[in-house]
């Protein structure tokens, strides 16, 4: 839960496809689970990310987004996951950030990995910094048995704030547009292209008609920086 007034993120894969859709809260000790009907606001599959809404009363207790590239989301830091892993029931795990950037298989992916504890179930819960401010959504593991092996994916906050704004105002994600297709500088081009000295950025090979080539973009051009930021491969 991500507001007051009932917004609710999970990953598209849990409710994709779904009839109905109901969440399932636990108010406390010795209170029975409630559960309501929730409205499937928007979902981006590219980053499987859903938004849903839910009704209530009395506004809900939500927890915030916290900063993916902050203080307290390095390589090394502690973090703790939370969802329903095998159906066993709501559940805590804890570990530390491995790596930071992953990419899987989307052209949009930015996952934060982590060896806490994620199995089938904890899709869609919150990774926890230790300020308490989610840094990422549980989404995937790499395991050859489907068990957690300490290899688990959350997409990064940074990632997630952008896409539910959009879901939130247009119920889909609208993303821009460059017109040029890339591919990340090799080795090989060093010396063969006037001015190239590192292994770095990423070569122009074609321009489509469009916004790109409107602004005067060519073939075999590379790009080094993007507003004015220096660019290491195609996927920043």
């Amino acid at each position: 839960v991500i507001s007051a007034d009932g917004y609710i993120v999970t990953n598209n894969h849990v409710i994709e496809d779904a009839d109905e859709i109901e969440i399932e809260f636990f108010p406390g000790a010795n209170q029975p689970a409630q559960l309501l009907p929730a409205v499937l606001v928007g979902t981006d599959p590219n980053t499987d990310i859903a938004l849903l809404k839910v009704e209530y009363d009395t506004p809900l207790s939500f927890v915030n987004f916290g900063d993916s590239n902050g203080p307290g989301s390095r390589v090394g830091d502690w973090v703790m996951a939370m969802g329903n892993p095998l159906g066993q029931g709501f559940s805590v795990s804890a570990g530390i950030i491995s790596a930071r950037n992953r990419s899987l298989q989307g052209t949009y992916d930015d996952y934060i990995q982590t060896d806490a504890a994620i199995n089938r179930g904890n899709s869609g819960g919150p990774l926890f910094n230790m300020d308490g401010d989610v840094i990422g959504v549980n989404t995937a593991i790499l395991s050859p048995n489907g068990g957690s092996i300490g290899i688990g994916f959350a997409m990064s906050s940074d990632v997630v704030i952008k896409v539910v704004a959009q879901l939130e105002e247009f119920g889909e994600t609208r993303r821009g547009w460059l017109g040029v297709r890339i591919q990340d500088v090799t080795a090989d081009m060093i010396g063969a292209i006037d001015g190239l000295e590192n292994v770095r950025g990423a070569m122009v090979t074609d321009v489509p008609a469009g916004p790109a080539e409107n602004a005067g973009m060519e073939a075999g051009d590379i790009i080094m920086l993007f507003d004015g930021i220096a660019i290491e491969d195609t996927r920043e």
